[in-house]
This record gives C-alpha cells, structure tokens and sequence, in this order.
C-alpha cells in the first residue's frame, strides 16, 4: 500500500467556493481509481496546517490518478490560485496491523481504511 500526506496553505485571496468545489470533484474522481483506498483530512488546532492522508493499492493505481487530465489541470489550478504553499510525502508501507480486543490482530488494514474515507470540507474558511 502507498500512503501519500499532503499539506497546503491556501492564499489569503483564495475563492472559498471554487476551492470547495474543485476539491469535492477531485474526491469524485479519485474514488473512480481502481486501486484508490480511502482519502482521511486532519486538521490542526494550533493554527498549523491540517494534513491529509490518500492511500492507495499501488504505485501504478496512483500513477493513475497523477495521469489524469482533470487532475493535472487542477493541481495547475492550486499553483496559480489556490495554494501559497504545499508539501506532498509517497510513503511505502512496511507493517500494518490493528490489534482489537474482541478480534486480536488484523494484518489487512484496507477495509478499515476505505470504509472511513472521507472528504471533510476544504479546511478553508471551514
């Protein structure tokens, strides 16, 4: 599995609804990938930027979701008008495992993680 974090820092000047809504179909569309797991957004209260975690089956599923056109031509979009700054982390899992107290051990995290896959509202101005 490919665990990717992302961070953003929006402009001061940013259009609240149009980033709203781009980020709603981007989540649209990446549910669409074969291979996507789930999509989580964590904001911080300290004022710090939230992250956000997208995990995906494998590198080509991801690949997949970078390739497509209306993705590309909104992360052009977040340069130009959305973003003053943004970082981004592809991870490889190495481990994974849940322990419950009624079930032991899990060694497949993947339904675990799709089931919760959500898109909070854009951390702008929310």
């Amino acid at each position: 599995m490919l665990v990717v974090l992302f961070s953003t820092t929006e402009r001061d000047d940013v259009d609240v609804s149009e980033y709203r809504r781009t980020s709603a179909r981007m989540h649209e569309l990446v549910s669409q990938v074969p291979g996507f797991i789930s999509y989580n957004g964590y904001r911080s209260d300290d004022g710090q930027p939230g992250v956000a975690v997208a995990r995906f089956d494998s590198e080509q599923a991801l690949e997949t979701w970078r390739a497509l056109p209306e993705h590309r031509a909104a992360q052009e979009r977040g340069r130009d008008e959305f973003y003053r700054e943004y970082w981004v982390q592809v991870c490889e899992t190495v481990r994974e495992y849940r322990f419950t107290g009624e079930g032991g051990y899990e060694h497949d995290l993947r339904r675990l993680f799709a089931s919760g896959s959500e898109i909070p509202p854009a951390a702008v101005g929310g």
